[in-house]
């Protein structure tokens, strides 16, 4: 969707080799070790590695998580997800931007891009786009 580095790779890996319709998924980005069921504070939790980690590493995590439990078993968004996902989980950023026209623009690039699915990194690069243009982001800037 993006055009990015690991996009192309993405791309290039999967047409030179062939997805095999029974494969697990060959992306690193979206492991399926935890069940969809648990809390992402308890798969937080459950990370050795963040025991000690920073806040910043763990909204990462935290937004991976996110991803791989709605991602399909392929590790990939569909649009519809994506939508819901913006709705459910970034509410905060998405209200009261409907009318703004760069936020319009950001879902009629997911509507026209979306003959492929979202992989994590495209999931990311909407997360921030709407976070950029979001009145919330304006909202923390000006908090002292």
């Amino acid at each position: 969707m993006c055009g990015c580095t690991h996009s192309t790779q993405d791309q290039a890996l999967h047409s030179e080799v062939g997805p095999s319709p029974s494969a697990a998924p060959t992306s690193t980005l979206a492991p399926r070790k935890m069940p969809k069921s648990i809390a992402i504070s308890k798969q937080l939790a459950s990370i050795e590695a963040l025991r000690k980690g920073s806040d910043l590493e763990k909204a990462m995590a935290t937004f991976a998580l996110t991803f791989r439990n709605s991602s399909d078993p392929d590790g990939k968004l569909g649009k519809t997800t994506a939508r819901n996902l913006l709705h459910s989980q970034f509410g905060g950023f998405t209200e009261g931007q409907e009318t703004k026209p760069k936020y319009r623009q950001i879902l009629s690039e997911l509507e026209e891009h979306m003959e492929n699915k979202l992989d994590f990194e495209d999931f990311m690069i909407l997360l921030l786009s709407v976070t950029v243009m979001s009145d919330l982001l304006q909202n923390i800037w000006s908090t002292k």
